[in-house]
């Protein structure tokens, strides 16, 4: 017999690697995902004049043609075009692409505003000023199509994507935080058409960088033989988008009347830091907001967000009434502006969860536009009441838009409750 083989040594299995360390900040790997980092950035350049340029306008017109009531009708009348023209700016970006529709349109919005400042500064006739405003009505809902981007590339992922709309939330707080600020500056520092100027050239700047990140922009959908479901028939859509007007309410409201009662406090000028300190809050609370685990259902954390933003802006009454105080005042808005951020994270969320498939630009500029709305409608009930009633008063407008947002957030729930089909599915007759 053969003798018996020498058992062969037995092999160590080589160590295994430790994994490598995951950070726990949601943001960081959010902005591990590639593209990611350049189109932000694009973005966030592109936005940042979105709060300047109404500034620029007014102090521009004002200070060349000496009427506060011109400036306002104008800036008016291209709010009032923006609210119709960007619903069919963001249907043809969803048609036919970003960075195809984008830039031209960005490109006809900076032509409105440089015709603005040549008529200001040549001294047109005052229809001219209404006409070259109203033409930057085309400018692309930026903030929307990064919405949009985080949805395409975050899509399954609804941790992320909680992450993804806290952050963008808090860059808009940001972006008009600071862009009026910017926009004071630079009119009082260099001369009084550098805000518009200047504004002009971050706009096509950004949406140039922001274009050009083609690898993560979604899918255009393209031009269909069936008639496509249109976002404002989506179920509970309607009632959504009057929550989002209720929640614009509270800020024009809340703008207006903290203006006029630090003017009768005689700090007038103390009222744009006032106001920062809520953007700032709501800035914060957004980011936080961002890093917090989603759980239960998402129309609950609406309703639940809208019952601590109409409970918190009791709180700027309460410091004006019983105290009087600025810095009282100062830390009562503070302390308000936090719930405003997670509001809107879930208003937007929802938005995307409703909009037929396709067509998420247009959804979410849908809700753009009514906050758009409300702020002039809560600018002009707010003004309404400071000056019939009172200042402190007028405090009262943003806890009531903050309960209707509260009221039409459970109506909106109450409606969607019962089963039907999901936006993003097709329908029988679109699937034949």
């Amino acid at each position: 017999m053969p003798p018996a083989e020498a058992p062969a040594p037995r092999r160590r299995n080589p160590p295994a690697e430790p994994p490598a360390p995951r950070s726990r900040n949601p943001y960081a790997r959010l902005f591990r995902i590639p593209g990611a980092t350049a189109f932000t950035i694009g973005n966030l350049i592109a936005r940042l004049p979105m709060g300047m340029f109404s500034v620029s306008a007014v102090i521009m017109i004002a200070g060349a043609r000496g009427s506060y009531a011109l400036a306002g009708a104008v800036t008016a009348t291209g709010l009032a075009a923006t609210a119709v023209v960007a619903p069919w700016t963001a249907r043809l970006v969803d048609r036919h692409g970003q960075a195809r529709i984008a830039v031209p349109a960005t490109v006809i919005a900076a032509l409105g505003s440089l015709s603005l400042l040549l008529c200001v500064h040549h001294g047109a006739p005052d229809w001219t000023l209404f006409a070259s405003y109203a033409a930057t009505a085309t400018t692309p809902n930026t903030g929307g199509m990064s919405r949009a981007r985080w949805a395409h590339l975050l899509k399954g992922d609804e941790r992320a994507a909680h992450t993804a709309n806290s952050f963008e939330q808090a860059a808009d707080e940001l972006c008009f935080m600071l862009g009026p600020v910017l926009a004071a500056f630079l009119c009082g520092a260099l001369f009084p058409e550098a805000g518009t100027l200047i504004g002009v050239v971050l706009l096509l700047t950004g949406v140039l960088l922001f274009a050009a990140q083609r690898s993560t922009q979604p899918p255009p959908r393209g031009r269909t033989t069936v008639k496509e479901k249109s976002p404002l028939h989506a179920r509970g859509m309607p009632t959504l988008l009057a929550a989002f007007l209720a929640t614009g309410a509270v800020f024009g409201s809340m703008e207006v009347v903290t203006i006029a009662y630090a003017d009768t406090q005689g700090h007038k000028a103390a009222a744009g830091a006032i106001l920062a300190l809520q953007a700032a809050g709501s800035c914060a609370a957004g980011l936080l907001y961002g890093t917090l685990k989603p759980s239960g259902p998402l129309h609950r954390r609406h309703i639940l967000c809208a019952t601590a933003m109409a409970a918190l802006m009791t709180l700027p009454l309460l410091a004006a009434a019983l105290t009087g105080s600025l810095l009282v005042l100062a830390g009562a808005l503070l302390v308000a502006g936090m719930a405003t951020a997670p509001t809107m994270v879930t208003g937007m969320t929802l938005i995307q969860r409703r909009t037929p498939e396709g067509r998420l630009n247009e959804g979410m500029t849908l809700a753009v536009t009514g906050l758009l709305g409300g702020i002039a409608c809560g600018a002009a009930g707010g003004g309404w009441v400071v000056e019939h009633i009172g200042p402190t008063q007028g405090y009262a407008v943003p806890v009531t838009a903050a309960c209707c947002a509260l009221l039409l957030s459970i109506a909106q729930a109450c409606a969607t409750s019962t089963p039907g089909p999901h936006p993003s599915r097709p329908h029988a007759a679109s699937a034949a």
